[in-house]
């Protein structure tokens, strides 16, 4: 089993979700967490469910897409847990509307916060990183839909598409100071964003007998991978595209 006792992980968008269960599986791993998010309420939640795995775990209040905030996020990290081992790139947000109703506002609403903010992050704990000398693992969470697209969802589609790009550079960027980068894609999963997305009983039935598995995914699925993606045995993987979908993509 996964042991990262010692080492502290930031995950983005840790409070519910996908980035809950990888904060799950991390912390059952035994690796300290360090949550930041928008809704600080929730995140605080979050991090007081975590501590029942016998592990720290911090909420910071941070929106990715504030570079004041997310520099003083990683500081207070530092502060509080004395370093950065591993980060959970997860934070995302879509809006569906149709491609010609979609203004430049529209669009950087959710650019801003899956490709800026991913920026912002992964900069900033890389920097940590480097310094230190020690290496790490950085894992960006796109979509399925980064290779399928999706009517109505083009921003959100690009730009978890654009995140495939950057774990490619940063594990090239990096490999040379021991950090790895891969990136995880979900398939269709179901946590607070999917049900806000408002999909009918017919749609969620369709995405079910259109998976091997015949079913949608759930957090707590995230948790093993989570554990294996941040496990620093695992020198050689970086730059891979690790997927998650009941084979879904298979087909």
């Amino acid at each position: 089993m996964t042991d990262l006792s010692g080492r502290v992980a930031v995950i983005t968008g840790g409070g519910s979700g996908i980035g809950l269960g990888l904060a799950e599986g991390l912390a059952a791993a035994g690796a300290d967490v360090a949550l930041w998010a928008r809704n600080q309420d929730r995140c605080a939640a979050a991090a007081e469910q975590l501590r029942a795995f016998g592990v720290r775990a911090e909420a910071f209040a941070c929106d990715i897409t504030d570079e004041d905030a997310v520099r003083q996020a990683t500081a207070d990290t530092l502060d509080r847990l004395g370093r950065i081992d591993i980060l959970m790139a997860n934070s995302g947000i879509a809006d569906a509307r149709p491609y010609v109703d979609t203004s430049l506002d529209d669009w950087h609403c959710v650019t801003k916060v899956n490709l800026d903010g991913t920026f912002l992050t992964t900069r900033e704990v890389g920097r940590h990183m480097i310094e230190r000398g020690t290496g790490g693992s950085i894992v960006l969470v796109s979509s399925l839909i980064s290779r399928y697209g999706s009517i109505g969802y083009a921003a959100y589609g690009t730009s978890k598409t654009g995140l495939i790009g950057l774990g490619r550079s940063l594990a090239v960027e990096w490999a040379r100071y021991g950090i790895r980068c891969n990136v995880l894609i979900p398939g269709w999963v179901e946590t607070p964003m999917t049900d806000a997305a408002g999909y009918d009983d017919r749609f969620k039935e369709l995405i079910a007998r259109r998976t091997p598995v015949r079913r949608w995914g759930a957090p707590e699925e995230f948790r093993d991978v989570a554990a294996f993606l941040g496990d620093p045995q695992l020198a050689f993987h970086t730059g891979n595209e690790v997927v998650v979908d009941g084979g879904y993509a298979v087909l």
